[in-house]
């Protein structure tokens, strides 16, 4: 499978719990992202047989390629986990978790946890690759835990035979809002023979081509920055900052329609939460925001978005 393009980088929707749901990636990936990847999965849960795990794994028709992210420390939980995931169809890649700064996650010994131990970290990302029958197996990273020594943790992460590496560049301990260091990532990028993805705080068209400059990255990873602005793919695609009101709108019909299909009436709810983002800036945002808050019916709540946004 040929993931890579020669002659421009790739754009990824990064996993982020809570937002990065079937229905958005759906919306993300019709309107230009090249890959899309599931939330943090547990390999635990997998290896315990959790319904709502199975549940969270469960694609889009339109999500080619497709990538499902673990997260775990233990290499005989994580091997048992792939090879439960052998049996799904429609994964192309499985992806490993090792930059998740959460204070549970890393408690566990699992996510960021993993690059205190780069032994560890290498042999899980070996475990990945030898039993998994998908295409391709990939690694998420941050550039340390409390400092900074971005190489050897691409050194591990290549060693253990990862096709490529997506690295957020920042420590555990910079959480979300530390400065991003992009010449880490570039330093990774110069050192592996791997391809590298560039990840945080990419959170505009313009951003995202200075972090191609400084990164000389051969992709690039967009979570938070896509929350309200999924159309932030489609600008990445057609090279082009402008979006039009008539594509803005699509997006956000689609995106409602998509989460109702998927959600039923449950669905109106779910998605206040994404109004909130996608009218946030706009004239009579406010009262937009109490309305939608107020109304619970379907059509309504479609009504409302068809009145208000982009006219």
């Amino acid at each position: 499978m040929k993931l890579f393009k020669s002659d421009r980088p790739i754009y990824v929707l990064a996993p982020l719990a809570g937002y990065t749901d079937l229905p958005f990636r759906q919306v993300v990936k019709e309107f230009g992202a090249d890959l899309t990847v599931s939330e943090m999965i547990s390999s635990n849960a997998l290896v315990f047989g959790s319904d709502k795990t199975m549940h969270m794994i469960e694609k889009s028709n339109n999500e080619n390629p497709y990538s499902v992210q673990i997260a775990g420390h233990d290499p005989e939980i994580i091997k048992r986990a792939v090879q439960i995931l052998n049996n799904e169809n429609g994964i192309d890649i499985l992806d490993l978790n090792s930059g998740c700064p959460s204070t549970k996650v890393v408690k566990n010994g699992s996510g960021s946890a993993l690059l205190k131990n780069l032994n560890l970290l290498e042999e899980i990302t070996q475990t990945i690759k030898t039993h998994s029958n998908k295409n391709l197996t990939s690694v998420k990273v941050r550039i340390g835990f409390d400092s900074k020594y971005p190489v050897d943790i691409g050194k591990a992460v290549e060693n253990g035979g990862a096709d490529f590496i997506t690295v957020h560049g920042r420590t555990r301990s910079g959480g979300f809002t530390s400065e991003v260091d992009y010449n880490a990532i570039a330093q990774i990028k110069k050192n592996l023979k791997i391809p590298v993805i560039a990840n945080g705080d990419i959170t505009d068209f313009e951003k995202a081509q200075r972090v191609l400059e400084i990164t000389g990255a051969d992709g690039l990873m967009i979570g938070r920055g896509a929350i309200g602005n999924p159309w932030i793919f489609h600008q990445l695609q057609t090279g082009n900052k402008e979006v039009s009101n008539d594509i803005r709108k699509k997006i956000v019909l689609q995106h409602f329609d998509s989460i109702i299909k998927y959600n039923g009436e449950r669905g109106v709810v779910l998605f206040r939460k994404h109004l909130h983002t996608y009218s946030k800036g706009l004239d009579n945002a406010s009262e937009f925001r109490n309305k939608i808050n107020r109304l619970d019916e379907i059509n309504a709540v479609r009504e409302a978005i068809e009145n208000f946004f982009y006219k």
